[in-house]
């Protein structure tokens, strides 16, 4: 049997460490089995996929030294490797379900689903739809497509039994059938829903083992069911432990730093970046902590796949990364990277027109502009929390951060403009509350080059890292309290949290 594995992110944002790890140990598999590695791109969400997050997929990945046989980049024999390019094959699949009785139309409407979500929160059960349109005559189907009403493509999983697979990593699973609704397979737009397109792909594509993450296991009955539905044979699945934030939870991008290029632009080197990586998943012979992709390639065994989730311990990769800089890089090397990444023309070209008028010497260069130059900002109560309490704060910069991450653009003008929202859905002054607090944060200074322009050359993933950090410094938010704040934004007054 030739080996095959693959990673299917979808580009809806940044491109996560999470999808660097599961990919890494995909490569890890594949190349320890003389087998290919595939990458396959999966953007049937029409509204969050962008063209620019698949081109950071790809430099990411690329980032990392993970590279692929096979992809919508460079082509292969399964192509297309664009879910949005597939859709015929997707169509043509989903007429076979119907035809053999495994899938069904479904015709509920909003208010219908709404109802049925109520009735089971009251009943305390688990599933929402409760599969009234499972069952319909091949005639009163017709008769509402006559009428040209919506509807989606949902799975037929079996009302008793259990689900009964055996993962390479965890072991033996039950399922009962129960606990698994009837999955929506095609949306009423047409377009597949991930489950659907993944198990579809996973087959065409000859893929022989699904390597993915611990989330992943209660989607995997539904899989197990589609592909029995086709009569195909399954893949072997093999889930890989969680990634953890220090609190033990897993590792979200709204409490941590996610991307990828985040890293990279904090200055850790790729290979000490796959070394941190493949300790959170694996244990080396002689539980050997430092070593090259060639040597886990050479010592490499599934068996030794942990269970439980790994912690994304941050001293680590700090740890780490000094070990490959100190035994790896010379002086040189250094200096070629120092100038490369901190002391190129473009860079300082974009830095000297913002403290040319404010310089007295060039002694004052640094002084100025220290913050373009760090990872962390050593921050204080006294300068965050001048005229309001450390929770009032968190709450400014929290909804800073989440109009930010609205826009999607994290240039001059939008920052500036994200500021000015602040203000008025806090109902607080502009110039004395918000600037002097974004100028600590992202600065550490209360006053310093102009800051929007600064901000924009910084970059979006320095300036998520510094909020969510100064949020942390003063203690955090709870989910509950960031449930409150985002309903107050969505009534775009948050002025009550302020009282």
């Amino acid at each position: 049997m030739d080996i095959r594995t693959r990673i299917a992110p979808s580009p809806t944002g940044d491109p996560h460490v999470g999808t660097a790890y599961i990919a890494l140990f995909n490569l890890i598999f594949a190349r320890k089995n003389n087998g290919k590695f595939i990458l396959r791109i999966e953007d049937t969400d029409l509204k969050r996929s962008r063209q620019s997050y698949e081109n950071n997929i790809f430099e990411a990945l690329k980032w990392c030294n993970i590279n692929w046989d096979e992809g919508p980049d460079i082509g292969g024999p399964y192509g297309p490797y664009r879910q949005s390019e597939r859709l015929k094959i997707y169509q043509e699949h989903i007429k076979i379900l119907l035809d053999n009785g495994t899938a069904y139309k479904c015709f509920a409407t909003e208010q219908e689903l709404k109802e049925m979500r109520l009735a089971a929160e009251k009943a305390g059960q688990r599933c929402g739809y409760d599969r009234r349109y499972r069952d319909l005559s091949k005639e009163e189907v017709e008769k509402r497509e006559k009428n040209k009403e919506p509807y989606v493509v949902r799975l037929k999983v079996p009302l008793s039994g259990e689900c009964i697979f055996e993962d390479q990593i965890k072991g033996v699973i039950k399922t009962p059938w129960a606990d698994i609704d009837d999955q929506i397979l095609l949306k009423s737009d047409g377009f597949p829903t991930y489950h659907f397109a993944n198990v579809v792909d996973d087959h065409l594509m000859n893929i022989t083992h699904v390597i993915r993450g611990d989330e992943w296991i209660s989607s995997t009955p539904k899989h197990i069911l589609l592909y029995q539905a086709f009569g195909w044979t399954p893949p072997t699945f093999m889930h890989m432990p969680l990634l953890l934030s220090s609190n033990g939870k897993k590792l979200s991008k709204r409490k941590n730093p996610t991307s990828i290029f985040y890293y990279r632009a904090c200055g850790y080197l790729p290979e000490a970046m796959n070394n941190f990586l493949t300790l959170m998943g694996y244990s080396m012979p002689n539980d050997k902590e430092i070593y090259s992709f060639e040597d886990i390639l050479r010592e490499f065994d599934h068996k030794r796949i942990g269970v439980s989730g790994a912690i994304f311990d941050i001293k680590k990769l700090d740890w780490l990364n000094q070990h490959y800089i100190i035994n790896n890089l010379s002086d040189n090397d250094i200096l070629s990277y120092l100038k490369k990444r901190y002391f190129n023309d473009d860079f300082l070209k974009k830095i000297i027109p913002l403290c040319h008028v404010r310089m007295k010497t060039f002694g004052q260069f640094m002084e100025l502009c220290d913050f373009f130059f760090v990872n962390d900002i050593h921050y204080s109560h006294d300068m965050l929390c001048k005229d309001l309490s450390a929770e009032k704060i968190i709450y400014l910069l929290q909804t800073m951060l989440l109009l930010l991450e609205e826009k999607e653009e994290w240039s001059a003008s939008a920052i500036e403009q994200a500021s000015h929202e602040l203000a008025e859905l806090c109902k607080v002054d502009h110039k004395k509350v918000i600037m002097p607090l974004l100028f600590a944060t992202i600065m550490g200074k209360i006053s310093g080059p102009p800051f929007f322009a600064s901000s924009e050359i910084l970059g979006k993933d320095l300036l998520r890292a510094r909020l969510m950090k100064a949020i942390e410094f003063l203690g955090g938010i709870s989910s509950k309290k960031l449930d409150l704040l985002q309903k107050c934004m969505a009534k775009k007054n948050c002025q009550e949290l302020f009282g």
